[in-house]
C-alpha cells in the first residue's frame, strides 16, 4: 500500500513592525536546515502575499519586495504530554486531523476522502511558530499544545516514526522555498530547524515555471515518485515569497501477504446505491479483530492489518449492518477511541477480503478549518504571522493537500470525541470489506496516524 498527501497555503498582505530575521540567500546559513525524516507523502503547500518594507538583519535571500506570497506543503507530528492537557501528545495531534477530516467527509459523504493527520498537524504546527495574537491563539487551541512547550517532544516522536526498527519505510522531510530577498524572523527559522528539521531552499518565484519545477522535482523524489506534481505555474506569481512543502512516504509490506491469485473480482456496494465489480484481495489467516458500537448502540466490525515490521498497522472499520452509513459511525472514531480497539481485539482465524485499490483526493482545507474555530488567518484584517516576519502582514488563502494511497497484493503505499464501546464478542469467520469503510494507517508504538480515508467506491 502506499500513499502521499500534500496541503498549500497561501498568505496575503497585511502591515507589520520591523524586527530582525534570518534570510534564505543561496550562501546564507539556512535557518531551517536538517536531514528531515521522510514519509509516505503528506504536503502542504501555503501560499502567502503581503505587503513589505525593506530591513536589515532579516534572513533574506536577496532584496525584498513589497508584497509576497508564502506557499506551504506539510505534514508531520506525534505526541508526548502536553501543558494544556493530560492526553499524550499524538492524539492531540492525530485528533486535530481527524478532526479536519470529519469536517471534510460531511461534505462529501459518498466521495472517497484520504488525508494525513501527521500532516495536517505539522503544517499547522509551522504555522504555529509563525503566529502571535489571536491568531497563534486560535492554533493552540485547536491543537491544545504549544509547539514551543514540546518541541523536544516532537522531534522525539518524529525519529521513532522513522526508525530504521519499523523495517517499513518511513520517511519525512520538510522544507522551505523562500523567494531570494525573503526577509523570515531569526527565531522562526531556527525553531522550524529545531522541531521540523527544514531546510531553506532558495527559487526564483518571478520565474513561476522554473519555480514550480523546482519545488515538484523536490515532491517527487522524496515521495519516490508517487506525488510529482503539487503546485503548477498558476499557484505561484510575483507576491510570492515562501512554499513550505513536507513530504511524507510509507510503504509498507503485508505481514501476512495476499497470494495473488486469490484476488478476484467481486461486487462492492458503493455509497452512490451502485454495485461495482472491482478486484478483491482474499486471504484466511490469524488477525486481531472485534466488534464494537458507537454511545448510540450503531455496532460495526475492526479488524487489524499489520505490515511486517509490526510497528505500523492498517486498521478497518466497517459497520456491522449494510444500512448503517459510514457517515453514522465516523463522527464517533477519534485515537481515544482506536486505543480502546487495541487493546480489546482478540486474534482469530478470519477470512479477509478486501478491495484492491488506489485512492488520490485533493481537498482545499480552508473551510474544514474555519468551521474548527481557526479563522483569523484567513481575514487580510486579521492574521497576525509576525512571528515570520515583521516588515509584511501574511494572511492565509488557502490551504491545499494532496493524498494518494495504493493498497495491492503485497502491501500499501502512502505519502502523505466521543469515545466508542467495545466488547469482547465473537468475531464472524469472514471479514469482508464489500461495502463503504474508513481506514488508518497507525504507527502503533506512538499512537500515531499517519494516513486515513473513507473509501466510498474502490
Amino acid at each position: 500500500m502506499q500513499g502521499s498527501t500534500a496541503i498549500l497555503v497561501y498568505l496575503l498582505p497585511g502591515e507589520r513592525e520591523n524586527q530582525m530575521v534570518v534570510s534564505a540567500g543561496n550562501e546564507t546559513r539556512t535557518g531551517l536546515g536538517g536531514d528531515g525524516g521522510r514519509l509516505h507523502l503528506d504536503f502542504l503547500p501555503v501560499h502567502l502575499t503581503c505587503c513589505s518594507c525593506s530591513n536589515p538583519g532579516y534572513f533574506q535571500p536577496e532584496t525584498m519586495n513589497w508584497h509576497f506570497s508564502l506557499l506551504f506543503l506539510l505534514g508531520t507530528l506525534a505526541s508526548v504530554c502536553s501543558q494544556f492537557n493530560f492526553y499524550p501528545l499524538e492524539e492531540l495531534s492525530s485528533d486535530v486531523g481527524i478532526q479536519v477530516f470529519n469536517q471534510i467527509v460531511k461534505a462529501k459523504p459518498q466521495d472517497n476522502v484520504v488525508v494525513s493527520p501527521h500532516g495536517i498537524a505539522s503544517v499547522l504546527g509551522v504555522l504555529q511558530l509563525g503566529a502571535d495574537g489571536k491568531t497563534k491563539k486560535q492554533l493552540t487551541t485547536m491543537m491544545r499544545y504549544s509547539v514551543n512547550g514540546v518541541g523536544k517532544a516532537l522531534k522525539k516522536i518524529n525519529r521513532l516514526i522513522v526508525s530504521k526498527k519499523n523495517k517499513d519505510i518511513v520517511t519525512i522531510a520538510n522544507a522551505v522555498f523562500a523567494k531570494s530577498g525573503f526577509k523570515m524572523e531569526v527565531p522562526f527559522v531556527t525553531r522550524n530547524k529545531e522541531v521540523f528539521q527544514c531546510s531553506v531552499k532558495s527559487v526564483d518565484f518571478e520565474d513561476p515555471n522554473t519555480a514550480c519545477d523546482s519545488i515538484n522535482q523536490w515532491v517527487k523524489n522524496e515521495t519516490r515518485g508517487m506525488i510529482d506534481q503539487v503546485v503548477a505555474p498558476d499557484d505561484i506569481d510575483s507576491l510570492t515569497r515562501l512554499v513550505l512543502v513536507n513530504a511524507v512516504y510509507f510503504k509498507g509490506l503485508w505481514k501476512s501477504r495476499f497470494r495473488p491469485e486469490n484476488t478476484k473480482k467481486r461486487p462492492f456496494y458503493g455509497a452512490d446505491g451502485k454495485t461495482y465489480q472491482v478486484p478483491m484481495l482474499s486471504q484466511l489467516s490469524i488477525f486481531r479483530c472485534g466488534t464494537t458500537s458507537t454511545p448510540n448502540e450503531l455496532w460495526y466490525n475492526i479488524i487489524e492489518l499489520p505490515y511486517h515490521g509490526e510497528m505500523i498497522s492498517m486498521l478497518i472499520a466497517l459497520p456491522t449492518e449494510n444500512t448503517t452509513p459510514l457517515s453514522a459511525i465516523i463522527p464517533h472514531i477519534s485515537t481515544k477511541t482506536i486505543g480502546s480497539w487495541m487493546t480489546t481485539m482478540v486474534a482469530k482465524r478470519v477470512q479477509v477480503i478486501l478491495p484492491k485499490f488506489t485512492a488520490v483526493a485533493e481537498t482545499d482545507l480552508k473551510d474544514p478549518l474555519k468551521a474548527l474555530g481557526i479563522t483569523d488567518m484567513f481575514d487580510e484584517s486579521k492574521s497576525n504571522f509576525a512571528k515570520i516576519t515583521r516588515t509584511e502582514g501574511l494572511h492565509v488563502s488557502h490551504v491545499l493537500q494532496k493524498t494518494k494511497i495504493e493498497v495491492s497484493e503485497d502491501g500499501t503505499k502512502a505519502s502523505a470525541a466521543t469515545t466508542a464501546i467495545l466488547i469482547a464478542r465473537s468475531s464472524p469467520p469472514w471479514f469482508i470489506v464489500d461495502r463503504p469503510f474508513v481506514f488508518f494507517i497507525r504507527h502503533n508504538p506512538t499512537g500515531t496516524i499517519l494516513f486515513m480515508g473513507q473509501i466510498n467506491k474502490p
